[in-house]
């Protein structure tokens, strides 16, 4: 069953009797139907009739409905409002832009504006690269999608999109000190969207594409890495590699079993397990076997018209493993999915090899209940916030980005993607690491610095950034940062 999320938290407005005891039936009530009661305060007592807000998490919309009309249904109690927290947060859009300075007088428009403002435009004619210092290229990302595989809800389109978007430039913003802008594109042509994004980078000092559909991500991110002098990430790949590799690399710890004698079996064979697979083969974990839904990719399989299964057909499987998913898993070290809803079961688990790890990421459901999943295996880890170890891209994506843009980083390479796997499972000391703690919480606020500082120097010393390093810096929440 469904527990209940702050997700789906409604707030009540109730009218009823000043009567001893009746705030005790009201809470039962909610109670009886499951409902878990956040908060309860009072707005006014007027002629012996109190009114309270009640707040309380339900399963779903359908729980909450339910919750309601059971208190609709109790006498001397009125409903007068419910209020959906979620969509009164969404009013408006979660972000918006401010200026960094005010203009108080004549002077200070001179200054921002015209005439002043026309010298530092020939300055950055004379030299392109003075754009990264005096303008907001400087730090800001492009958060680019086509609303095509939104995560848990498929192809909604762009404008249904927006809220993730929107979401993802909060968190930018947030944890790295990154100014991020939605860019919502009502195309799913990949020549478009390559040719919108290539028009757009003079604005932006990295680009982070989000939710397309594989395989097309695939090939616009490559396309784009090979046409723009500025970083290119896709996050549903490889933020969420670098995490579950973070997260491999601690768990390993735990089971006491080397890298490279590592038997894993990934399911899901779209762009997030092709980057998965090409992170952990770059750090020596073979074999690997990849599953979609048919059960194991192998050479017997007709994949030619898919170029990402294609791919993982050539560099993966090299047993040529047949069969089910669950035949995939037998003697397989870890598990890791990405695909969707309960694809596996607890004795697929058992027939893994000795003190197995699974990571079941499909969310919002995963490939197995994570509970199920920690009565037989050592480790477990899921995509949810409401169970332990959850693999969360903002682990990742905020601190990179911060480190790229602070070196004016030209791309992306695997030696940045490992350091930053790296700093993330280090944040958790040897003596703090357990079962049920592999990965750090994504409140963690040494993260995104170890992160950050991590991939400025990888990217350095792999020779692909513009600027020199700088000392060691901290972030500061909610935005800036302080070298």
């Amino acid at each position: 069953m469904k527990r209940q999320s702050p997700s789906y938290s409604l707030t009540v407005r109730l009218r009823y009797p000043d009567k001893t005891g009746q705030l005790g039936r009201i809470t039962s009530a909610i109670g009886e139907v499951e409902g878990m009661i956040g908060s309860v305060d009072l707005v006014e007592v007027r002629k012996e009739m109190i009114v309270r807000d009640i707040t309380f998490n339900a399963r779903d919309v359908e729980h909450g409905q339910h919750i309601v009309d059971r208190l609709h249904a109790m006498n001397d109690v009125e409903v007068l409002r419910v209020s959906d927290r979620t969509y009164l947060l969404h009013i408006g859009g979660k972000i918006q832009i401010q200026p960094r300075m005010a203009i108080k007088n004549r002077d200070d428009l001179s200054m921002a504006y015209t005439p002043g403002v026309a010298r530092v435009c020939r300055s950055i004619q004379a030299d392109p690269d003075a754009a990264f210092s005096l303008t907001i290229r400087r730090n800001t990302v492009a958060v680019v999608t086509d609303g095509t595989a939104v995560l848990g809800l498929g192809d909604i389109g762009p404008l249904a999109a927006m809220p993730v978007m929107e979401g993802k430039a909060m968190l930018f913003k947030e944890f790295g000190g990154v100014d991020a802008f939605p860019i919502c594109l009502d195309t799913k042509d990949a020549e478009k969207i390559i040719e919108t994004v290539t028009y757009l980078a003079p604005t932006f000092g990295g680009v982070n594409l989000e939710d397309i559909s594989s395989p097309r991500c695939v090939e616009i991110e490559e396309r784009l890495a090979g046409r723009l002098d500025i970083p290119v990430f896709h996050d549903d790949q490889h933020g969420t590699a670098i995490v579950v590799l973070a997260a491999l690399q601690n768990a390993l710890r735990i089971v006491q079993k080397p890298m490279q004698d590592l038997r894993v079996t990934v399911c899901g064979a779209g762009a997030a397990g092709q980057a998965i697979v090409k992170l952990l083969q770059s750090v020596g974990v073979g074999p690997v076997v990849v599953c979609d839904r048919q059960g194991a990719l192998n050479r017997d399989r007709d994949t030619s018209g898919n170029l990402v299964k294609r791919w993982l057909v050539e560099h993966t499987n090299p047993d040529q493993v047949g069969g089910s998913i669950g035949q995939a898993m037998a003697g397989a070290d870890v598990f890791i999915g990405v695909a969707s809803a309960d694809l596996i079961t607890a004795d697929d688990i058992k027939r893994m090899a000795p003190r197995p790890i699974v990571f079941a990421l499909a969310n919002p459901d995963p490939e197995i209940d994570p509970d199920l999943a920690a009565t037989c295996a050592a480790v477990v880890a899921s995509g949810r916030s409401d169970y332990a170890n959850q693999i969360n891209n903002v682990l990742c994506f905020p601190g990179l980005f911060r480190g790229m843009l602070d070196v004016r980083a030209r791309r992306v390479t695997q030696e940045m993607k490992i350091a930053a796997a790296r700093a993330i499972a280090e944040v958790i000391s040897p003596q703090e690491l357990t079962p049920d703690y592999v990965i750090p919480s994504v409140f963690d606020r040494r993260v995104a610095p170890a992160v950050a500082e991590a991939v400025s120097k990888a990217a350095y010393e792999c020779g692909v950034a513009a600027r020199d390093r700088r000392p060691p810096y901290t972030l500061q929440a909610g935005g800036g940062h302080t070298f």
